[in-house]
């Protein structure tokens, strides 16, 4: 196995990736938002109108955006996800912005095959001039394995097959491949990655050790315990000195994490858990706050999600981008390359 392929990289290697280098910074925050912008109950047209949210987004100066991967709607689950496969609304984001990440949070590595895999996110990182992130985890929808004939409990190994191989076939020139999941020897694929390689940001463990994860992730996204006392980001930020502690070389690599919100128009509102916990209830001091403890504990960028939100998207977003996103500013980093596709 070639370790160079096979292993994470740090922010030296993405040096030249536009997607990276607009979310990533040692000691910064930057901020995102996670699609869909509201929850799908039932009736699509609950997603019309996202393009142009997400383009103000892109305006407004956001980091990112993430697209989730949820491929079956299992209703004990209680979340359809985004719905949209996330490669393909990411290429369809691509066409429609100018300057934002498109981070997929998080693409199922065990459900989709390795060729599938490179062939998207090459195509999606060209088509946008690198701004591809690749957010990647094991699944965690149990009914969506059997559907795919793929054995649950094979799951973690799976995940660590499919980021040797992805990273291969992403890999410049021609690479020979033989693992469980396929074979190649006189072909290559392409297009290749817009500047030589894609960060792939694993999710949670996926499966792994924390020792795996810190050897072979280009990032890692983790929930982030409690948000709504001081705790958590305390507990946070021992797990991200844990994990960094173990790192294989002394580079920078970045972390992540999200939360659910529901901004609350008054700005004092405190940090309420919502929804069992699931999400957090605030106004934007307190925002501000667990923004700032997060950055204390080593977060390099936090994702935002707005579906529980009571009051209209567009709202939350010019709020977040008006008194938020100044103190959390996007990074100027290696503008995208050239979209004249």
């Amino acid at each position: 196995m070639d370790r160079e392929r096979a292993t994470g990289a740090s922010a030296d290697a993405f040096a030249g990736h536009p997607g990276y280098t607009r979310m990533f910074a040692p000691g910064r925050l930057t901020l995102g938002m996670f699609l869909p912008l509201r929850f799908y109950r039932g009736d699509m047209r609950v997603l019309q109108g996202q393009t142009a949210l997400v383009q103000q987004i892109d305006r407004h100066g956001f980091a990112a955006v993430w697209a989730r991967d949820v491929p079956l709607y299992d209703p004990a689950f209680g979340d359809a996800g985004q719905l949209f496969d996330p490669f393909t609304q990411l290429a369809w984001l691509a066409a429609h912005t100018r300057q934002v990440a498109l981070a997929t949070g998080s693409a199922i590595f065990t459900l989709r095959h390795p060729i599938d895999l490179a062939k998207n996110a090459a195509s999606i990182d060209q088509l946008s001039g690198g701004r591809l992130v690749l957010g990647i985890a094991s699944g965690d929808r149990p009914v969506e394995f059997p559907a795919y004939g793929i054995d649950l409990e094979q799951r973690g190994h799976r995940f660590a097959t499919a980021v040797h191989d992805v990273r291969t076939l992403l890999a410049p020139g021609r690479q020979p491949l033989h693992s469980a999941l396929t074979t190649l020897h006189a072909a290559e694929l392409l297009p290749k990655p817009a500047t030589g390689r894609i960060p792939l940001i694993v999710t949670g463990s996926s499966r792994q050790s924390l020792d795996w994860i810190a050897e072979h992730a280009d990032g890692w996204l983790t929930y982030p315990h409690a948000t709504h006392h001081d705790d958590g980001p305390r507990q946070l930020a021992a797990r991200i000195a844990d994990w960094r502690a173990r790192l294989p070389d002394p580079g920078f690599r970045p972390h992540m994490t999200n939360e659910w919100i529901d901004l609350h128009p008054d700005r004092h509102y405190p940090r309420t858990p919502i929804d069992g916990g699931y999400a957090l209830r605030t106004g934007r001091t307190g925002l501000l706050d667990l923004l700032g403890q997060w950055q204390a504990a080593g977060v390099n960028h936090a994702a935002l999600g707005i579906q529980f939100s009571q009051r209209p998207a567009a709202e939350v977003i010019q709020e977040l981008a008006e008194e938020v996103l100044p103190h959390f500013p996007s990074l100027a980093g290696t503008p995208p390359l050239p979209q004249h596709w």
